[in-house]
């Protein structure tokens, strides 16, 4: 049995049954419904909210779970790593509305977008405003997967010079640079625009510290679409309100939703959207691809799953 927690289109459903005839799938549309399949299940589709140790421990024949999203750090993994259970994610799938966000926010900034909205709200018109070019200029992107691949992809349409900073600091396609972690400080001081795509890891937590805002330039941007736990609320206020930085944008943050009453509602030189930075109406249908062929592996016991998450690090 192939039991679905995840919300999925009847096209989608109607797709898999066709493909996959000798499966059986079963689609669950409450807490109830999941706790009377799971015991059955071989394999659990999910979003991974609802992807608990209880669950689990009534999984008896649960052998993979494929996660329709691409951040693993709330599972228990190593609770699914002791039961021997595979889990693998739709991580890829966020590259393009991704790359388009952050390139999108750093031309925002550069040709002060927000302030030609507020004078067309206005109705003023005011040719002072000074404008800048992102062209040629210098990215540092913390992340070099998928997305940070995509986002320098996109900067070289701009003829900008890129930098990657990793684990592992391996050369990556897109990239004239890669450095490992401990060399982010050393790169900073060249960065007109820093770019974070990093997923939530022990490593990666408060990445971004004091030290690092004091290193970037004081014209630089910096932009956060991995996670918010990558640098901690008060460093990224006191580098925008010291001058630290230029302009700081942000779709994630440690506390989600931001409430009303933040500081950061309130800075001019901070860019706030919602945590929307990976929507895209082809989200779903990019993730079911990455799960139909993995589905094809599993029935041919095969294990090159695409996207099979090490458990003992998160990732």
């Amino acid at each position: 049995m192939i039991l679905f927690t995840a919300k999925v289109s009847r096209k989608h459903k109607d797709k898999l049954e066709a493909t996959f005839q000798s499966l059986e799938f079963v689609y669950s549309e409450s807490k109830e419904e999941t706790y009377n399949h799971i015991t059955e299940a071989e394999v659990l589709v999910t979003y991974g909210s609802d992807l608990t140790e209880e669950l689990l421990k009534n999984a008896a024949s649960l052998k993979w779970v494929m996660v329709l999203s691409a951040g693993v750090d709330d599972l228990p993994c190593q609770f699914l790593e002791e039961k021997g259970i595979v889990v693998t994610n739709a991580r890829g799938i966020h590259k393009v509305q991704m790359a388009e966000y952050a390139i999108s926010m750093l031309l925002q900034v550069y040709r002060q977008e927000k302030f030609l909205m507020k004078n067309e709200t206005e109705k003023k018109w005011d040719k002072s405003i000074k404008v800048n070019e992102i062209t040629g200029k210098t990215i540092v992107i913390a992340g070099t997967g998928a997305i940070g691949q995509e986002v320098a992809r996109l900067a070289k349409a701009f003829r900008m010079e890129t930098i990657g900073i990793s684990r592992s600091g391996k050369k990556v396609e897109f990239f004239d640079e890669n450095h490992t972690n401990d060399k982010l400080k050393k790169v900073l001081v060249q960065a007109d625009f820093i770019v974070s795509v990093l997923p939530s890891t022990e490593e990666t937590k408060d990445f971004f510290k004091e030290e690092h805002f004091h290193s970037m330039p004081e014209h630089s941007v910096f932009l956060n679409m991995g996670r918010g736990d990558a640098v901690k609320t008060g460093t990224i206020l006191e580098a925008v309100q010291h001058g630290d930085i230029a302009h700081a944008v942000l779709d994630v943050f440690e506390e989600e939703p931001l409430p009303e009453d933040h500081p950061f509602w309130s800075e001019e030189n901070i860019t706030i959207t919602p945590h929307i930075s990976g929507l895209s109406p082809d989200y779903v249908k990019r993730a079911m691809e990455i799960f139909t062929a993995n589905l094809e592996n599993y029935m041919e016991q095969k294990d090159n799953y695409i996207n099979k998450i090490n458990l003992s690090r998160g990732y």
